[in-house]
């Protein structure tokens, strides 16, 4: 029987090709979405994923969302904390709502994502569990105070799952993409663009499919003594 993976933000940019990308290694997956309905929709008919709508900043949602996912495929076995906003503003500007808003969905909604499967996870003795953090978490960002803090915590959350959960053989990781080809990526001006990419050693933005197969990877039995790291995709621009 095919093993169960939930990808938050499922539906569009990196969280769109990590769904199709387990699909494609053979996992039953439930892709989960906050908003956009039109992107969601279109995104079940082209994949044959199902897509459930919920806020992750809202624990009673995720909990209720989730009970839905396993409901029709099975108890969770890989989930992919992949949900994430950014409201950027310099820190002098940032308001207590913009600093709220990001630490709601990018850090509590991962715990929101992680606690409601974390039993079954440990009851079944296994687990993948799998955070896509940010270059900006690692390096830090002009501007994204509370993106980068909570793109940071997410890096603390998976080093204290890995030990919590090694011996049920549950594995934490992260993943730190750089700058990637999203919609949102390229929707800047051209020459914020260029300025990015030349900031990059390989001198282009990463694709989605690249964090995605990271992904593939660290949900596989190969990785099962991979526990508590943190994956770096960036082309080389900054290391830890």
């Amino acid at each position: 029987m095919a093993r169960v993976a939930l990808v938050t933000g499922g539906t569009r940019g990196i969280g769109a090709a990590v769904s199709t990308t387990l699909k494609d290694a053979g996992y039953a997956v439930a892709a989960s979405y906050a908003g956009n309905d039109a992107a969601a929709a279109r995104f079940s008919e082209e994949t044959g994923i199902k897509a459930y709508k919920w806020d992750v900043a809202d624990y009673d949602a995720s909990k209720a969302g989730i009970a839905g996912v396993e409901a029709d495929l099975g108890p969770v076995d890989v989930v992919v904390a992949n949900a994430g906003i950014t409201r950027d503003a310099p820190f002098h500007r940032m308001t207590p709502e913009q600093w709220r808003q990001v630490v709601d969905t990018n850090l509590t909604g991962v715990f929101n994502t992680i606690h409601p499967v974390w039993p079954g996870m440990r009851e079944r003795k296994f687990g993948r569990v799998i955070v896509i953090s940010s270059i900006n978490g690692q390096k830090g960002q002009f501007g994204q105070v509370n993106y980068a803090a909570t793109k940071a915590g997410d890096l603390g959350i998976v080093k204290s799952l890995a030990q919590e959960g090694a011996r049920a053989g549950i594995t934490a990781n992260a993943i730190c993409p750089g700058y990637i080809a999203t919609e949102m990526v390229m929707a800047v001006p051209d020459k914020v663009r260029e300025a990015i990419i030349g900031q990059i050693p390989a001198g282009r933005l990463g694709e989605p499919e690249e964090i995605a197969r990271c992904v593939a990877f660290l949900a596989s039995e190969d990785a099962q003594f991979i526990n508590g790291s943190t994956l770096s995709a960036n082309g080389a621009q900054f290391f830890v």
